[in-house]
């Protein structure tokens, strides 16, 4: 029995990474994928074909999730497509780091706009349709950064501990009706952003970490299916490190 059968999930800024491991891994699971990103693009035509060949109902939208008529729109238009929606993966997230002293407003309100801002628009959103049923699963993707602060981050720091304090209140505010919500909080993640870094970078990240290596987008997207699906049907309000104990 694959234990997503029969559900629908939507996932924000998955055409690539993190994301799209995570609509992959939903698929598999048997839950019908509904993902978004700024442009339906080529990752996305060929992300929806994947999706399909594995015998699920599935569509890409464009769609800007820090945009809160976007995602009113967007729900109206999912609804039109599909009959409910169980899972909401809240993933959008972009980084424009610097020191404070040399960050501007633009680079602190982008980050926190896509990344805070836009949780907020599809809970919202989503919300609505997860009371009507009496039940559902929030999943935000925070970060370990948002746990314990890095320097040059200021603004990823602020808006991924912003989602913390964010899903620990929608988890009480939510819960009697039979809705969950929980964060992740991703570490040093291998992807095609930190494929870029030197070596010597990676290296010295890695040195940090216990188990001596980063993780993959397909690891993360394991815990948010065990979230999203009943097998964690008490578990709600919680934030679960994804990062090799490297921060505990």
């Amino acid at each position: 029995m694959k234990i997503l059968e029969g559900k629908t999930a939507i996932i924000t800024g998955a055409s690539r990474g993190i994301g799209r491991a995570i609509a992959i891994k939903f698929a598999s699971e048997g839950a019908n994928v509904i993902f978004t990103d700024l442009a339906y693009d080529e990752n996305a035509i060929s992300l929806e074909k994947e999706l399909k060949a594995m015998g699920v109902k599935a569509k890409g939208y464009a769609s800007n999730a820090s945009n809160h008529d976007d995602c009113m729109n967007l729900i109206d238009e999912v609804l039109k497509d599909f009959e409910r929606i169980d899972i909401l993966v809240n993933n959008a997230g972009i980084t424009k780091d610097g020191l404070l002293m040399r960050m501007s407003e633009e680079q602190w309100d982008a980050v926190i706009n896509v990344n805070l801002k836009s949780v907020f628009n599809m809970t919202k959103a989503v919300q609505k349709v997860m009371l009507k049923q009496r039940s559902g699963s929030i999943v935000n993707v925070s970060s370990v950064v948002g746990v314990g602060g890095n320097a040059g981050q200021a603004n990823y720091s602020a808006s991924k501990a912003g989602i913390i304090g964010f899903t620990k209140s929608i988890a009480k505010e939510l819960g009697g009706r039979n809705i969950r919500c929980n964060a992740v909080a991703p570490g040093f993640i291998i992807t095609e952003m930190t494929a870029k870094l030197p070596e010597e970078v990676v290296t010295g990240w890695f040195e940090k970490i216990p188990l001596k290596r980063g993780g993959t987008p397909e690891e993360v997207a394991n815990v948010i299916t065990f979230l999203g699906s009943d097998m964690s049907s008490y578990v709600s309000g919680q934030v679960i490190n994804i990062c090799g104990a490297m921060q505990t």
